[in-house]
Order: structure tokens, then sequence, then C-alpha cells
């Protein structure tokens, strides 16, 4: 694959250029069994810092790690035995030992809902799973990976967390922020849901938008970062992104240990910036390699909206690099016409087995009352992107109904009331009579 430019930056001289206004020392850090920065392009080595590009290619740096070695069982034990957050993974994860003693949301392990009624309403025969990551304390899966960004930052002693974000990731660096202690700048587009924003700006931090689509904010960022106004800022999605991506990999942990410590067959992951689905992916692998599960094959399928959907297009096209779009979709979570993580997103459908595919906004809002009308579970626009990407993909025969499958969702509809505002509402309004609930047809 051809190696791709730094995620969330315009154009860079070196990454050494691309990180110097906001780098503090990084001598003799604490981030746990993470050894180095690894590139995932030409394999060059970095040491520990706030770097996002390789030195060597431009290609997107990863954590390396030196996990821990011996009985698997034993590592089973130790983190069963773990507080009910993410931290019962913390050594696979780039932080330090204590960190569940420190201020933090403490997020993570989410309830695995196993989905009868919508398996039956979808023609599933095999299990069926919604991962749902609404029960976070900002109620998103973006509590996941700033919790991670946030030991980054203080190991590295900045004082400011920012990021670029389409709404949720905004939230949740002011709501992590916060108790831990530092200021936060968050740059989200002028146009997102109302929930979001009021969401992203209670936390008492400040907020920016900026006119213009989710690709203007990240390089309006790309800017800040290079200039000294960004000196001691850390940005969850740019500089600490290596360390802040790893947080995803939490999803892949839960769901296997969940299930019994099994692998299922097929999981249905949201695309945005594709790093999620990456990072599950980097998860599952790890999981194998430490013999915490049975290596066996999975399949991973991605799910964009069709109105933002450059990932799919590839996908479908046969090709390897993704070509921008701008987007056009009531999902703005998932509006990220340049996808940073698109070309690892083709690799790894294809490579599993999986696939990409799209659904229309109106497809996306009845993958939201579907879900909500069988399960109880009310999905932000990108959990009926799963659900809806789910139907589509057994309607066509893609995904096997006969399999054990997870659908992911991973945030609340209560951020996003905008999309399901027009087409849900009350039954009827009558006067306060039996009479009139009789007359309108509610009495059975």
């Amino acid at each position: 694959m051809a190696a791709q430019t730094a995620p969330n930056t315009v154009s860079t001289a070196t990454a050494t250029d691309a990180t110097s206004a906001t780098s503090p020392a990084t001598s003799s850090v604490d981030l746990g069994s993470a050894v180095a920065l690894s590139c995932r392009e030409c394999g060059e080595r970095t040491p520990l810092g706030p770097v996002f590009a390789c030195a060597a290619c431009f290609g997107p740096l990863e954590v390396a790690y030196e996990l821990p070695a011996g009985d698997p069982e034993a590592l089973r034990k130790t983190i069963e035995a773990g507080p009910d957050s993410i931290w019962r993974y913390a050594p696979l994860l780039p932080v330090p030992a204590d960190v569940a003693d420190k201020p933090n949301l403490n997020p993570g392990f989410t309830r695995l809902v196993k989905a009868d009624r919508l398996a039956a309403e979808l023609g599933v025969t095999g299990e069926l799973y919604v991962k749902d990551d609404s029960g976070n304390p900002t109620h998103s899966f973006k509590d996941r990976v700033v919790a991670i960004a946030v030991e980054a930052a203080r190991a590295f002693g900045f004082t400011t967390l920012s990021c670029s974000s389409t709404g949720n990731l905004a939230g949740a660096v002011g709501a992590a922020a916060a108790p831990a202690g530092f200021r936060s700048c968050v740059f989200i587009p002028h146009d997102l849901e109302q929930g979001k924003v009021v969401m992203a700006a209670v936390y008492g931090g400040e907020l920016v938008g900026i006119e213009g689509t989710y690709d203007d904010v990240n390089r309006f960022c790309s800017e800040l970062i290079g200039d000294p106004i960004g000196e001691g800022w850390g940005f969850t999605n740019v500089n600490l992104r290596p360390y802040y991506a790893e947080g995803s990999k939490t999803l892949a942990y839960e769901i296997c240990e969940q299930l019994g410590w099994r692998i299922p067959d097929q999981i249905v992951i949201p695309v945005a910036s594709g790093s999620q689905l990456t990072k599950i992916d980097k998860g599952l692998k790890e999981l194998i390699d430490l013999g915490l599960v049975e290596d066996r094959p999975y399949r991973i399928f991605a799910a964009q909206a069709e109105g933002c959907s450059p990932v799919s297009a590839a996908y479908k096209a046969g090709h390897d690099v993704v070509r921008p779009v701008k987007p056009d979709t009531i999902v703005k979570s998932l509006a990220i016409g340049n996808p940073a993580d698109g070309p690892y997103v083709l690799d790894i459908a294809r490579r599993t087995g999986g696939a990409v595919e799209d659904v229309t906004d109106e497809q996306v809002v009845d993958g939201i009352k579907l879900l909500a009308r069988t399960e109880g579970i009310f999905a932000e626009t990108a959990g009926g992107v799963t659900v809806g990407v789910a139907k589509k993909l057994l309607d066509a025969g893609v995904l096997d109904p006969a399999l054990t499958t997870v659908v992911i969702n991973t945030g609340d509809g209560l951020k996003t009331l905008d999309a399901v505002a027009p087409t849900t509402g009350p039954s009827a309004v009558i006067r306060p009579s039996l009479d009139a609930f009789r007359e309108a047809g509610l009495a059975h």
C-alpha cells in the first residue's frame, strides 16, 4: 500500500516539523507496556512522544508494545478481576499501571445485548448481538479513545486538551478534561446537531464552531498545531492520535470477553475516519497472539452513509485509494469526506472476507427505529447505519444469517433527535376521556 498523508494534516515537511510546536519533553514517560511508535507503512520505530507521522515515509504511527507473556488463563483471571471499565485491560494499553487511581471518567465495559427480537426481524438464525456504547459517560464510544489520550497528555506534560470533532469527540474531550484538570478547547463544524453542541459546551471549556465541513475543521487544526499558539496543546486526534486510537481496541477486548473469550464470526462497524475499525481488528489479533481467544477466522464489515461513502465507493470499484468526497448526509458523526484510515479499512475488509457497504439517510432512520422497536436501544445515526447495513448485507446474502454476528452502536440517539423527529411523535392527541381514546382506535 502506498504511504498515506499523516492523519488530519494538509501537508508536512517532516514529522518533527509537524509536531515541534506542541512537543514537551518526553524523557522517561510511563505508558505501561508501550515501548515505541511504529510506522504502519515502513515499520520504522520512533521513541514514544507526541508524534503522529513517520519521519522516514510520512506514514501513520501506531503504538508498539511488549505485551505480557505467560499463562493466558492467568491473564484472563487478572483481567476479569479488574475494574468494570477499560482499565481492566490496562496491561494491553499505553497507560501507567495505576491509571484506575487517577481522575478520569472510567469508560467502557458497556453492555453486549443479545438481540433476539432484532434477529427475528432480520432473519438471523444464529446469535445476534448489539455492542451498545451509548452507556459510556458522555454516551458515545469516544470516551474510550479520549481516556487513553488523556494519559498520554499527562505523560507528555500538555496543559490543554483539544480536538477536531463531528460532535461526540468534542463532548468527550470536554468531559474528560474537567476532572483531569486540563483546559479544553475543541473545534467543530458550525452546523452540528444541537444536542452535540450543548453537550460539548456544558463542561465549561471553549467550543469553537468553524464555518465548513469536518475536513475544513481538520485543516484549521493543522495550522494551529504548527503555530506558537498551539504550544502545550494535546490534540487527541492529531499529535496524540497514536495513543488515542488504541482506545478502540477495548471494544474488541470487551466483545470477546463478554462472549466467553471467543471471537464473533462477523462484526459490522461504522466508518468515519476508519480508525475504530482498524483498531478493533488490531485488538482481535492481539487477543489471538496472547492466547486469550482461539485463533479462528472472522469477517469485518464496514458501514457508511451513502451521502459520505468514499470507502464504500472505493471498495465497490476495486480501488486501493480512497477518493475524498464532500459529505451530504444526516449522519454527521460519520461525515468525514477524507478518511485517514480508509485504505486500511479496505485492506481489512478484503483480508477477512468482509465487505464495505452504505445506506441512504432513509435507511438510516429505518435502522434507528428498528433497533429501538425490537431491542429498546435508541441509537444515534451511526447506529442506524450499522443496523441498516447489516440488513442490506443480509438481504443480499453477504452476511451469513447462521453465524454469530455483532453490530456496533457507537452512541445515544438523544444526540441526534433531528434525524427521527420529522417521522416520530404522538400516536394521537385526544381529549382527556375514555370515549376519545376509543375513537382514536387505540383501545385494543
